[in-house]
């Protein structure tokens, strides 16, 4: 309950619910997600953890700047202002 509460968890599978068809379902919702973007902060996570954090910061900095370039950050800006589900392609 503590962990929901503060944010450590998204979600906790009920007793009598099928757990692995909860976890795919969180794992549809992110493959139809910006995949770039999921890509690229899994990096800064993965490899900014194995630096100071400066060069964390320098890693994620880039990646976030690199990400404009991609068709699903303006779709993903356009849904934002026009208050509508993004339709991301991955590109």
């Amino acid at each position: 309950d503590e962990a929901e509460r503060i944010g450590l968890v998204d979600r906790v599978v009920p007793d009598g619910e099928d757990v692995y068809e909860a976890a795919l379902e969180a794992a549809r919702s992110f493959a139809e997600g910006p995949t770039a973007a999921l890509r690229a902060a899994k990096v800064a996570v993965d490899d900014g953890g194995r630096s100071d954090f400066s060069t964390g910061m320098v890693l994620e900095r880039e990646a976030f700047a690199d990400l404009f370039a991609t068709e699903d950050q303006k779709e993903g800006m356009r849904a934002f202002v026009e208050k509508d589900q993004a339709k991301f392609t991955g590109r």
